[in-house]
C-alpha cells in the first residue's frame, strides 16, 4: 500500500428498468473532505447515502458529482394524438368562416393536449427503492474508479518523495563530511585574521585553540543534521503507511523547513552554506507537493 493522491476522474453509467444514469466524479486538492452533489429533481433522497460513502472512502479532497437521469430510448413513451381535440379545434375554426386560415396540421400538432405521451405508470414505492439503490450502487462504482485514478497519482508522489529522501541523505552525509572539519577551518581562519592584523604579534596556540572551539560550538549544526536524518526516516515511512498520510507530510515539511533554515543561519562556511540551500530546495518541492497527498 502507498499514498494516495487527491486529483482525478471518474464515469460510471448504466440503467435500470428502462432508465439511464450517470455518474461523474471529479477530485481536486482540498484541506478536508468537501462533496458537491448535483442531481436531477426528485432525486434529493440521494445526497445523506452518497455523502457516507464519500466520507468512508476519503479523508481529503475536493469533491463535484453530477447524476444524469434520461428514460432508454429502447424504452421511450409512445405517442398518443388526441384526434376528437383536434376535430373540434378544425370545426371552431370553421365558425370564422372565410376571415381566417384553414389550420394545418402542424399548427394543430403544436397545441397543447393534442399531442400526448403515454409514460408509464408512476413508480411504486418499491419501485422507487429498487432505482435508487441501483443509483447508489452505481456512485459506489465510481467512487471505486476514482480511487483507483487518486492511487495511480499517489504512486508517482510516493516515488517523488523517495527520490527526494534519497537526495537529502546524501546532502546530510555532504553537511556532516564539511561541517566535521569546521573546527580546523575556524582555527585557521581565525589564525590568518590574526596575522593579517598583527603580522609582529605572537600568537598563543592555547588561546587559539579556544577562540577556534568557541567559534565551532556557535556553528555546530550536529542536532539540526540528527533531526533532518530523524525527518527524512519519517517521510521514507509515511510515503508506505497505508493511512492517509497528507496531514502528516504537511507538518513534517514544515520541520524540515525549519531545521534546513537554522543549518544555513549556523553556518560560517560557503560549502555548508550552499549544501544548506540545496536542502532547502528540496524540502521546497516537498512541501509543495506535499499539497497534492490525501
Amino acid at each position: 500500500m502507498t499514498i494516495s493522491g487527491m486529483t482525478g476522474f471518474a464515469r460510471v453509467e448504466g440503467e435500470h428498468a428502462g432508465q439511464r444514469w450517470i455518474w461523474e466524479i471529479k477530485s481536486v486538492n482540498g484541506r478536508g473532505l468537501d462533496l458537491k452533489l448535483r442531481t436531477p429533481p426528485g432525486f434529493d433522497g440521494l445526497e445523506p447515502a452518497a455523502r457516507a460513502a464519500a466520507n468512508a472512502k476519503f479523508k481529503r479532497g475536493s469533491l463535484q458529482a453530477s447524476l444524469n437521469v434520461a428514460r432508454d430510448a429502447a424504452a421511450a413513451a409512445s405517442i398518443k394524438v388526441d384526434l376528437d381535440l383536434a376535430e373540434r379545434l378544425i370545426a371552431a375554426g370553421e365558425t370564422f368562416g372565410k376571415r381566417v386560415a384553414k389550420p394545418r396540421w402542424d399548427g394543430l400538432l403544436a397545441v397543447r393536449g393534442v399531442v400526448q405521451s403515454e409514460d408509464a405508470a408512476p413508480q411504486s414505492e418499491e419501485e422507487r427503492a429498487a432505482f435508487e439503490a441501483a443509483l447508489l450502487a452505481g456512485f459506489n462504482a465510481a467512487l471505486q474508479t476514482l480511487a483507483q485514478a487518486r492511487q495511480a497519482e499517489g504512486r508517482t508522489l510516493a516515488a517523488f518523495f523517495a527520490e527526494s529522501a534519497d537526495r537529502m541523505e546524501a546532502l546530510i552525509a555532504a553537511a556532516r563530511a564539511s561541517a566535521a572539519a569546521a573546527p580546523a577551518a575556524a582555527l585557521e581562519r581565525i589564525k590568518q585574521r590574526l596575522e593579517g592584523l598583527a603580522p609582529e604579534l605572537k600568537l598563543d596556540p592555547q588561546r587559539l585553540a579556544q577562540e577556534a572551539a568557541i567559534a565551532a560550538a556557535r556553528a555546530d549544526v550536529q542536532e539540526e543534521l540528527e533531526r533532518l536524518t530523524a525527518h527524512t526516516t519519517e517521510l521514507r515511512s509515511l510515503i508506505i503507511k497505508p493511512e492517509p498520510a497528507g496531514r502528516r507530510l504537511d507538518f513534517l515539511s514544515q520541520e524540515l523547513t525549519r531545521e534546513a533554515n537554522t543549518l544555513c543561519s549556523k553556518s560560517n562556511d560557503l560549502e555548508l552554506t550552499r549544501i544548506g540551500l540545496d536542502l532547502k530546495t528540496v524540502v521546497d518541492q516537498i512541501k509543495e507537493q506535499a499539497a497534492n497527498v490525501e
